[in-house]
């Protein structure tokens, strides 16, 4: 395996996955797209990138689609960025393009997703990470990146290790702010206390980011669970900055109208990823009784909200 010259697979090339990817191939980088939805598209026309780091276009021959992983090459770094709704699927998406020494990076929302993928495929392949960006895809192959931007990376078994700066530096060499840091755990908590209110609020009360934070109303329930889940990690020793709920909402500020991938979910009538979001800080928040009665609700209200998708 070596990260000088990878193969790279990106699993799950929607709204995310499709920005990472398209930035990495523009930059030069040997990366393979799993894409299913959008693959007759992708090939057919290209891809259209609307950034706020500046727009461009991929035309179908430089790209390499595909709608079945088992077409794709072994890879040496697999990036995922699949819906956490798809990972009963991760055996069978992400299994055909792993080889013995491959690097498996999940960039998926919420907690669990590297025990599951350490499962499948062993733990000493698996790095986590965290993706901080506003991202859309809003038409087959077409995706607007409107703020934001920046992945953090980490090992699940230790601090930041060299494969961890190396990948981190392919992401800085294709315009993709990233670094490496020594507490992945630290880190996962840290986006749940902007995910979990914004993802999960977006979606149960159908507001885009600007309305939740636009009433003294909303922002104090915003204010409420990110206090929850603040207190939910502090018995794994995992502890924030005072500060840290007010830093959330500024940053929230510079996104405007911003519809979280929840919200999304919710209007197309797609399941939503409340399982990795809310349901498993809630289960370590009981584990550990500590009262976190919003985030309880917050969950109940989703899972009643799903239960009709569903239907």
């Amino acid at each position: 395996m070596s990260l000088d010259k990878p193969v790279i697979a990106v699993i799950g090339a929607g709204a995310l996955g499709g920005y990472y990817g398209a930035r990495m191939i523009q930059h030069g980088f040997d990366a393979h797209l799993f894409s299913p939805s959008d693959c007759a598209a992708i090939r057919r026309d290209g891809m259209r990138i609307h950034s706020r780091d500046g727009d461009f276009s991929l035309p179908p021959k430089e790209l390499r689609v595909y709608d079945d992983p088992r077409q794709m090459p072994a890879a040496d770094l697999v990036v995922v960025t699949l819906k956490t709704t798809a990972n009963h699927r991760l055996a069978e998406l992400v299994g055909p393009v792993v080889k013995n020494d491959s690097i498996i990076l999940t960039l998926q929302n919420g907690l669990g997703n590297e025990e599951l993928l350490g499962d499948l495929f062993g733990p000493e392949k698996i790095v986590g990470g965290m993706a901080f960006v506003c991202i859309n895809r809003i038409a087959p192959g077409e995706i607007s990146h409107t703020d934001h931007g920046m992945i953090r990376i980490g090992e699940p078994l230790g601090a930041a290790a060299a494969r961890t700066r190396k990948i981190a530096g392919i992401f800085r060499q294709s315009g993709i702010p990233c670094e490496a840091i020594d507490d992945l755990a630290r880190g996962k908590w840290d986006k749940l206390i902007w995910n979990l209110p914004f993802n999960g609020l977006g979606a149960a009360l159908d507001r885009t980011t600007d309305q939740l934070i636009g009433s003294k109303e909303g922002l104090w329930l915003v204010r409420r669970l990110c206090e929850e889940v603040i207190a939910a990690c502090r018995p794994l020793n995992i502890q924030f900055e005072f500060n840290v709920t007010e830093e959330k909402i500024r940053h929230t500020q510079t996104m405007g109208a911003y519809k979280t991938s929840m919200q999304i979910d919710r209007q197309l009538g797609r399941p939503m990823e409340i399982e990795a979001i809310v349901s498993r800080p809630l289960r370590v928040a009981e584990a550990n009784s500590v009262s976190v009665p919003y985030m309880s609700m917050l969950c109940n209200m989703l899972s009643v909200l799903d239960s009709l998708i569903a239907k």
